[in-house]
């Protein structure tokens, strides 16, 4: 493989991703998809891309977060069981371009907002019981966004948890990894029934990243991420997702 300039940027922009997004329980598909997207990387690569370093990132966090014992298996299951058919749906369908440059720029945009939202960190706060079809419903909703887009849910499924407080902070997180990991398995299971095209880069970038997970996860499994990186990501977020809003 050809390491050029462009590859080696890329390879050290998704490390500092990998790096802040696995500090709080993600796999940091949209920070992947937004460095791509502003580097001029082709949408058809970016979503199977996205998704093989995201289940690499995720695995790490899934481990390390499990390990501190923050996870509940009563909120994943449910969420995990209609969600993983649902994201290998999104992921068998390849949206036009004129679609999915839209669709992934508000999902950035948003992404962006909410890690601006989140970057003073949680309070603590009174844990709210969920109807296992409440949990239901959102796996579904939130596995087909995955497989569509190329990111695991984790940024839509982490402030949801936290909005209606159904689970601490760190159990979220923990929830959260390993919600994003069966959604991006499933997703790019559903990739490959169609042509799938990977970057020639991922070999090198699957490398960073895991170097970037398991710094991030093994810090965000014992405290919370630092605040002015998440706003700094915050802003590339944004800037990543107005450019595909724009030039879609």
């Amino acid at each position: 493989m050809s390491l050029d300039l462009e590859t080696l940027l890329i390879a050290l922009l998704l490390l500092l991703a990998a790096l802040l997004y696995s500090s709080v329980g993600h796999g940091g598909a949209s920070g992947y998809i937004a460095v791509m997207s502003l580097l001029g990387v082709a949408p058809a690569v970016m979503k199977p891309t996205a998704l093989a370093l995201n289940i690499l990132v995720s695995s790490v966090a899934v481990f390390k977060f499990y390990r501190a014992g923050s996870f509940s298996w009563q909120l994943f299951i449910p969420l995990a069981a209609t969600a993983i058919p649902m994201a290998y749906l999104g992921g068998s369908i390849t949206l036009p371009v004129n679609w999915y440059k839209p669709l992934v720029g508000v999902v950035l945009v948003y992404a962006a907002w909410r890690s601006f939202r989140t970057a003073q960190g949680a309070s603590s706060y009174e844990v709210q019981q969920v109807p296992v079809a409440v949990l239901c419903t959102v796996g579904a909703v939130l596995g087909l966004l995955s497989g569509l887009t190329g990111v695991g849910g984790g940024i839509f499924l982490s402030p949801l948890l936290l909005f209606f407080r159904w689970a601490p902070v760190k159990i979220i997180s923990g929830v959260a990894a390993a919600f994003i990991l069966v959604n991006s398995i499933a997703g790019i299971w559903g990739v490959m029934s169609t042509d799938i095209q990977f970057h020639p880069g991922l070999p090198l970038w699957a490398l960073v990243v895991l170097i970037g997970g398991f710094i991030g996860a093994e810090y965000g499994s014992k405290r919370l991420a630092n605040p002015v990186i998440q706003r700094l990501l915050a802003l590339v977020l944004l800037v990543a997702g107005v450019k595909m809003i724009l030039t879609f």
